[in-house]
């Protein structure tokens, strides 16, 4: 099978490379998918660039999450037959190919009604999204969210299911014009980081209280400036670090106001468990009926992988990248 390959974990354009590799089996409780597209994420970048907080080894088949018809199933696996169409999360890797073996847990049954590049993109940015608000905090009428990153496709998605529950949001920016679209899609302030103090801009929108949640996904510098702009006993939720890991003062920043720090990664998930089953309906019913949007913003085919990578890394896109396997 034809795959996206990491050669090695330099960042450098030409250690990804298209190539010709075993094609796997289902192994028992695993589902083989014959991938028609497959979604583009920032933490392929980290990969790429060994900067991924979850180490894997390399070489290694780019990719986490999929869609496509199921081939095979392995042992155990019931519910699930050949020529399903399904999308995936795989924890491992190796979505970015012709075929990829997925555990059966993290395999969701796509309604015939969904196009199988909305099915590529929506599973780990929605859900994220969804388990942010819903699973790691709570999010109520009422509150003030501030959504670090609100242009890309985690933040579109956050700002659309935080209105949803009646939130106030307020979203920042590091790339000039990656605001219309969060501004389109519901979000009360977008602050361009660059021309704008967003803790000043976030106290006055609040009337001096602060927000009750931050979710962030660029830890660094941003994240520190960020408790001058949340209220005592609120929530910090982060996601990724694309600035770079938390500063050491972490401790001394939560202390001073009671705050809480979570750190959620989706694979950490319990996909047994009630809130993950209660998410995937609620985000797939929300997509089904119009009012949950798919910001797809670009497709690229397999041979232009190295033109996708650097698009998703100019970080002008705002929206999903989906890369077209068959």
């Amino acid at each position: 099978m034809r795959a996206v390959v990491f050669e090695a974990p330099d960042g450098k354009p030409d250690s990804t490379v298209i190539k010709d590799m075993p094609t796997p089996a289902a192994a028992q409780g695993q589902v083989l998918v014959q991938v028609a597209y497959a979604g583009l994420n920032y933490a392929d970048l980290m990969m790429r660039s060994g900067i991924y907080p979850h180490p894997k080894g390399y070489p290694l088949i780019a990719g986490l999450e999929l869609a496509g018809t199921v081939a095979e199933v392995g042992a155990g696996v019931t519910g699930i037959t050949p020529g399903d169409r399904v999308a995936a999360f795989s924890e491992d890797a190796g979505a970015f190919a012709e075929f990829c073996a997925v555990p059966v847990e993290r395999i969701v049954p796509i309604p015939d009604g969904m196009g199988l590049d909305v099915a590529a993109a929506f599973y780990v940015q929605a859900l994220t999204a969804w388990s942010l608000l819903h699973v790691v905090s709570e999010t109520k009428p009422g509150d003030a969210v501030l959504i670090h990153a609100i242009g890309g496709g985690v933040g579109l998605y956050l700002t659309q299911l935080a209105k949803a529950s009646g939130a106030q949001v307020i979203g920042t920016v590091g790339t000039p014009g990656k605001e219309q679209r969060a501004l389109d899609f519901g979000a009360d302030l977008v602050v361009n980081r660059a021309d704008q103090d967003f803790v000043a801009a976030t106290l006055d929108l609040t009337s001096g209280r602060g927000v009750d949640k931050v979710i962030d996904s660029t830890g660094a510098s941003i994240l520190d400036r960020s408790f001058e702009c949340i209220r005592p006993l609120g929530h910090v939720v982060s996601y990724g670090e694309a600035e770079g890991p938390p500063f050491a003062n972490l401790w001394e920043q939560l202390v001073k106001k009671s705050l809480t720090f979570t750190r959620m990664h989706l694979g950490h998930l319990d996909y047994a468990s009630d809130y993950w089953t209660r998410g995937v309906s609620t985000v797939m019913s929300a997509i089904a009926d119009g009012t949950l949007k798919v910001p797809i913003e670009g497709t690229f085919a397999l041979d232009d992988v190295g033109e996708m990578f650097a698009a998703l890394a100019s970080r002008r896109l705002s929206g999903k990248v989906i890369l077209k396997v068959a």
